[in-house]
């Protein structure tokens, strides 16, 4: 029995999983697939009749949402960094307008939502039409950032295309020449592959702010589907950089 237990507790999972769960950002996945799959729950009890076991699962999404307002503190601060890093980095234009827009709207909604956390806990009392307001405002801060990070992998994956079709057109005398082509090949389809990824994360999560600031109506059983299998792929992109794989 002890065998078995040292198994589990030493195996190389609970290691890698230990290894996500250290960082803020692994938390913070794993708690959002939570609270979207409660949302959907909530929503399907609820749909079903069963009102107080719906009840159970929406106190855990809300709680769940604060906790992880709280371990987005101060995080706006990155995407200011980013967006000035982006500034000062040479790179298509198009692509560096669209990560600079995406970056400030990320800042703009973590700011906001500092704030709303803040009058979440009663630390800071707002009033109820102001903090109404403010819950809009980081919404579409948030829904601003999504549409621009669709558009700048629309114009880095045709740029990625491009550069793709340009190198296998291309025909080397070289034994050495070709497989240095073919491993920019192997980059350039890694690097397709990153914004492909990142792109099916954004067109599933743009709907979440698009329904909270009315540009859509989504039910909370769609979008917790959404808020869930979006929440998987970011802890799965956490799981292999804990574990140096790309």
């Amino acid at each position: 029995m002890a065998s078995i237990a040292s198994q589990l507790v030493l195996h190389p999972v609970t290691s890698q999983s230990l290894r996500v769960l250290n960082t803020s950002l692994g938390r913070d996945k794993l708690y959002r697939a939570l609270q979207y799959f409660a949302r959907f729950f909530a929503w399907l009890l609820l749909s079903r009749g069963y009102k107080i076991q719906a009840a159970r699962w929406d106190a855990l999404k809300s709680h769940l949402a604060l906790g992880r307002k709280l371990l987005r503190l101060g995080k706006f601060m990155e995407n200011a960094q980013a967006a000035l890093r982006v500034l000062s980095s040479p790179g298509e234009t198009g692509e560096r307008v669209t990560m600079i827009g995406r970056h400030l709207g990320y800042f703009g909604y973590l700011f906001l939502d500092n704030i709303a956390w803040a009058n979440a806990i009663k630390f800071y009392n707002l009033k109820p039409s102001t903090a109404q307001k403010l819950n809009k405002r980081v919404m579409q801060f948030w829904f601003s950032g999504i549409v621009f990070s669709i558009a700048h992998g629309l114009l880095k994956a045709g740029r990625l295309a491009n550069e793709v079709k340009k190198l296998q057109n291309q025909t080397w005398a070289e034994k050495s020449a070709e497989a240095e082509r073919d491993l920019k090949l192997h980059d350039l389809q890694l690097a397709r592959e990153a914004v492909r990824y990142q792109f099916i994360i954004d067109l599933l999560d743009v709907w979440i702010p698009a329904t909270n600031i009315g540009l859509v109506n989504l039910n909370d059983g769609i979008l917790g589907i959404f808020g869930f299998i979006t929440s998987l792929m970011a802890l799965r992109q956490q799981w292999f950089a804990a574990a140096g794989k790309k």
